[in-house]
């Protein structure tokens, strides 16, 4: 689904030239759940900023089912976030003032969609998260799992292809972020969605299918799960994190 092929990333002018991302190449499957790690600088948010297209590369290429994403038109290049990638933010970003149905589909209807396939689509999606009995509540009256599974609902809701999240553990408190990482797994084992997640955090990334590890913006190295259980899992990311060396505070 998601190819990165040899991007960098370059700010400053000639004097003073910082390279944030140095001939980072991956590839992402469909399906698959993949975590980002590093320590603070490491170019993790970059990288993420760009496959999201908030930001550009300087060099390479980012291909989303073959398709370069920096050759698209704006018009073209809106309408690629709009349908291709969905995001999950650390506050959920929901508005106060829309009913949860209406947070949902607001994606849909921006984009003009006809309302009865705005209901449809919120409809089927939230009987798939468990949230059918909340779709005429506000924010503001339902519980923090109920706002994780809407934020979760609205990502999905347009069929997105690539789920993009940073940090989104980052203001929960443990019990939440439990919840929101088994939600996430539950995506990506019971629906199919491709997750791409950025995290300090190695118990949030003990529940991936693959971390691929930067360091200085480059790929220092990478695991698979595979089979192993996921407190296993937990320990090889660490030992992995301490071979990165420098302050493993700034990842832990």
């Amino acid at each position: 689904m998601l190819q990165v092929q040899n991007i960098e990333k370059v700010y400053g002018s000639r004097n003073n030239v910082t390279k944030a991302l140095d001939r980072v190449s991956f590839d992402v499957a469909d399906g698959e759940f993949l975590v980002i790690m590093g320590a603070s600088g490491s170019g993790k948010t970059t990288l993420l900023n760009c496959i999201s297209t908030i930001d550009m590369v300087s060099a390479g290429k980012i291909l989303m089912d073959g398709v370069n994403v920096a050759e698209l038109s704006e018009d073209a290049l809106a309408k690629f976030r709009r349908e291709r990638l969905g995001f999950v933010f650390q506050d959920f970003n929901l508005l106060d003032t829309l009913t949860v149905e209406e947070n949902i589909g607001l994606a849909l209807s921006l984009n003009h969609a006809d309302p009865k396939t705005v209901q449809t689509k919120v409809r089927e999606i939230a009987g798939k998260l468990g949230i059918t009995d909340i779709l005429a509540k506000f924010p503001y009256q339902i519980s923090g799992g109920q706002k994780q599974r809407t934020a979760c609902a609205r990502a999905l809701v347009a069929g997105q292809s690539l789920l993009l999240a940073d940090e989104p553990t980052g203001a929960l408190d443990s019990r939440a972020s439990k919840n929101l990482l088994e939600l996430l797994s539950l995506l990506n084992r019971d629906m199919g969605a491709t997750i791409l997640m950025v995290t300090h955090d190695a118990y949030s990334a003990s529940y991936a299918k693959r971390v691929l590890f930067l360091k200085d913006g480059r790929v220092f190295n990478e695991l698979l799960r595979g089979g192993r259980e996921r407190s296993v899992f937990y320990h090889e990311i660490l030992d992995v994190l301490a071979a990165l060396g420098g302050d493993v505070s700034d990842v832990l």
